[in-house]
């Protein structure tokens, strides 16, 4: 027996969203989003007894920030990922120093990983 066909109109947008990843580095600009997405939200969570919004908060909030727009410009530009995933990186890095381990480690690991797929990534030849 045969599975069901998805409707056409959505079959196309899905081709039309793989195509438009394979063209840029999607994979580590979602973990980068991701990492700096964490990054922003440990300061802002309603945890006030683990986490403090002092001076490692108020960096944490920077640095998400930056890993957010770093994460977009990865997908929007991709000609610039060397300089935005070298940057997106030595960020990460510096959220283990600056805010509270990271994100209690797992911005700074989603952020390194991203950031290392989107440099390591090359486009398609035509």
């Amino acid at each position: 027996m045969s599975r069901p066909r998805p409707p056409l109109a959505f079959s196309r947008q899905r081709r039309r969203l793989r195509a438009w990843r394979r063209t840029r580095p999607f994979w580590g600009g979602l973990l980068v989003v991701l990492g700096g997405a964490e990054l922003l939200l440990v300061p802002l969570s309603p945890l006030t007894v683990l986490v403090g919004l002092g001076l490692g908060g108020i960096a944490a909030i920077g640095i998400g920030a930056a890993l957010v727009v770093a994460g977009l410009f990865l997908w929007f530009l991709p000609q610039a990922r060397t300089y935005v995933s070298v940057h997106a990186l030595l960020l990460s890095v510096l959220s283990f120093l600056a805010t509270n381990l990271g994100g209690f480690l797992v911005g700074m690991l989603l952020g390194i990983t991203g950031s290392a797929l989107a440099f390591g990534w090359t486009p398609l030849p035509d």
